[in-house]
């Protein structure tokens, strides 16, 4: 038996354009930050939202082909762990960072507007503006039971990005 485990899954939206890089070794790596936002009741129940930032980081192959296609708004489903590593800043200070390795990417659409399996590409390459988003039918959930942005109490107007 495993001493222990170590298992991420997250559920957001794409906060800026992914940044694709290929090391000296040759291997690609696609560097992401995911928002994921969760609604809650305080005690004098008010809704009221917190939002995580999340580094999320896709290794080969896999880190090429999303690469070519998502970008800022996209949601996702990641799948992963978390790895923790140190480096020297530019003052030789010993950083920290944890990052997620994803080892699965399953893509949910852009923003709530459409369900799990849209489009991958768009025609603005961002969330629909407030106009756009009031003028089209209402999102659909995810296919594996997810949710839209009505699930906040809201629509692109409290997405942080």
């Amino acid at each position: 038996m495993a001493d222990g485990l170590n298992r991420v899954l997250l559920f957001g939206n794409l906060g800026a354009d992914p940044e694709l890089r290929t090391t000296s070794g040759g291997q690609s790596v696609l560097k992401m930050r995911l928002a994921t936002t969760e609604s809650y009741l305080d005690r004098d129940r008010v809704r009221q939202e917190r939002t995580e930032w999340h580094n999320v980081v896709v290794w080969g192959k896999r880190a090429e082909a999303l690469g070519r296609f998502l970008s800022k708004g996209s949601r996702l489903f990641v799948e992963g762990s978390l790895r923790t590593s140190s480096y020297e800043d530019k003052e030789g200070q010993k950083r920290w960072r944890t990052e997620v390795v994803a080892s699965n990417v399953i893509l949910g659409g852009r923003g709530g507007e459409r369900g799990a399996g849209g489009s991958a590409s768009d025609d603005h390459g961002g969330p629909p503006d407030e106009h756009e988003s009031r003028s089209r039918a209402p999102a659909r959930p995810a296919a594996s039971g997810g949710y839209d942005d009505a699930d906040y109490g809201g629509g692109d107007d409290d997405i942080p990005f």
